[in-house]
């Protein structure tokens, strides 16, 4: 679990519509830890913390308020997807969240830039993609695998 007296700097907030369930089951699904849940009372969550390997996310909801949606509710679209990079095991993660029920978008492989990646998709589809460095490549081996200029 994390430490709340050093918060990351950045900690992604996703609105669920059942922010519950969308905990247990990111517990169950990737692994997260529930540092913290605030619940409103009626049933929802006004906020929260799920850490994984030093970094967190917050998920609340149902959403308030005409901004904020859950992409189960808004067709499926996002505009944003959340990254987790890992030290090892990705391929056991994503045959983790497929036993959970998580959509896979990308079954795992090796990227050109040396990474191994899956995408997926949550209860309320919400984006996800997980990483795990493979093989360390120079900026010129990058660029030559991907055909594409690197800056750094």
């Amino acid at each position: 679990m994390g430490d709340r007296a050093r918060l990351p700097t950045i900690g992604p907030l996703l609105w669920y519509q059942d922010a519950m369930g969308a905990i247990a089951w990111l517990e169950r699904a990737f692994g997260f830890e529930a540092g913290m849940v605030v619940e409103d009372g009626r049933g929802g969550v006004i906020h929260s913390e799920l850490w994984l390997l030093g970094g967190y996310v917050m998920v609340v909801g149902p959403p308030v308020g005409d901004g904020a949606v859950s992409p189960a509710t808004f067709g499926g679209r996002s505009t944003q997807s959340v990254h987790v990079q890992l030290q090892s095991g990705l391929d056991e993660l994503c045959a983790r969240a497929r036993a959970a029920g998580a959509k896979i978008e990308r079954e795992p492989a090796d990227q050109p830039y040396g990474d191994r990646v899956f995408t997926c998709r949550d209860v309320e589809d919400h984006p996800w993609s997980f990483g795990q460095t493979v093989e360390k490549l120079s900026v010129a081996q990058m660029e030559q695998a991907t055909g594409h200029k690197i800056k750094v």
